[in-house]
């Protein structure tokens, strides 16, 4: 049976660190999607001592030696040695018959595959199949599956990539200058954005689902989700709907933008320079009013009916108006400067009863003093 996960290192680099260290970029290809994991020679190491605990058995191709009179970073030679023999190594344990290696909890954590991916044989083409029937056909009978914490998950990987598909069209669709390629690229988009919304509100169908099974007792733990888990999930579909609702919005905004300019492109030359003026040579380009007065762009609803008497009218109605504002603001500030004045007197007075309040109080304490020493002469 071919493996369900394609392996390759076809590239390597450098670590940017000192010293630097080769870095081995091992792809890998699921049935639905694709991605990169990064490894050093001593990872692969010490990936391969654990794989031998967990079987008991080493693998059916032996880990490329460490060299001790040369290394990978000098020599590019003994590095593409290296890269094939690693690339050998991961595909030697992926297409064996025997899967016991597959199946160790090593081997995912080193390649960082989800739980479906690394299932036996016929779990693994079932979970397959389930996947991608839920992903082809979100309507059918199997997506009942989409309830599967590990399926679930799978799913709204899947539901990013449209996301980041749309993403990328649209960043496309701003870069071209040719309208059937705009085009095209706006297709793609919207058509990323609908898979995407459909798939959102069949996570959220299962997402209510797996709440409701932990919330009921004797489920399985596999079957159901704990609160914290259920939290992060809801959070990773909130992100992924503003995300959406956000590109979508970009995509209308870009339409609209076509249509704006494809109406003022089919328009006459006679209506351009009635609406937007004249071209200026000897104003470097620019546009001179085409009424003489009234700029395109600063006009109001209120003057935009109005001839220029009413403009006239409307602005000496308007500077009157100022001028009572500027009237009644003028008494407001009289009034309070007459309020600030009471109460500068008001405190005067304060002032001085608080100076006489002092005085009497001096002069009590002179007399109890007095009182003292008499009392003390007597006694």
């Amino acid at each position: 049976m071919a493996p369900t996960v394609e392996i390759a290192i076809p590239t390597t680099s450098l670590s940017p660190t000192s010293p630097p260290h080769t870095v081995y970029h091992i792809t890998l290809r699921l049935p639905l999607r694709s991605f990169t994991v990064s490894k050093r020679y001593s990872d692969f190491s010490a990936f391969h001592a654990s794989l031998i605990t967990q079987t008991s058995e080493p693998p059916p191709v032996s880990l490329p030696s460490k060299s001790w009179f040369s290394n990978t970073v000098s020599n590019q030679s003994f590095r593409e040695d290296r890269r094939r023999g690693l690339e050998e190594y991961l595909q030697a344990i992926n297409e064996s018959p025997d899967g016991r290696w597959r199946t160790s909890s090593a081997w995912r954590t080193f390649l960082n595959l989800p739980t479906a991916a690394v299932a036996s044989s016929n779990g693994a083409k079932n979970t397959s199949n389930r996947l991608h029937a839920a992903i082809t056909d979100p309507g059918s009978a199997s997506n009942g599956q989409i309830t599967d914490p590990t399926l679930w998950l799978d799913y709204h990987r899947d539901m990013k990539t449209h996301l980041h598909d749309a993403r990328l069209q649209l960043s496309r669709r701003d870069q071209e200058t040719i309208p059937s390629k705009q085009h095209e690229s706006s297709a793609q988009a919207k058509s990323s954005l609908v898979r995407a919304g459909t798939m959102l509100g069949h996570l959220e169908e299962g997402l209510r689902t797996l709440s409701s099974r932990g919330s009921q007792p004797g489920q399985s733990p596999s079957s159901s989700l704990g609160e914290g888990e259920l939290r992060r999930r809801k959070d990773l579909l909130i992100n992924a709907r503003k995300e959406k609702d956000g590109l979508e919005d970009l995509l209308q905004a870009m339409a609209t933008k076509t249509r704006l300019d494809s109406a003022v492109a089919a328009m006459p030359d006679k209506d351009k320079e009635e609406l937007f003026g004249k071209l200026d040579s000897a104003s470097n380009g620019r546009r001179t009013p085409a009424r003489p007065g009234r700029v395109l762009g600063k006009e109001t609803e209120r003057t935009r009916e109005l001839d220029n008497q009413g403009v006239l009218q409307l602005q000496k109605q308007t500077m009157q108006d100022q001028d009572q504002s500027v009237d009644e603001l003028l008494k407001i500030i009289i009034r309070q400067r007459e309020l600030g004045q009471a109460i500068h007197e008001e405190l005067e007075v304060h002032n001085d009863l608080l100076r006489l309040a002092d005085e009497d109080t001096d002069r009590l304490k002179a007399k109890l003093d007095v009182g003292k020493k008499r009392i003390g002469k007597i006694s």
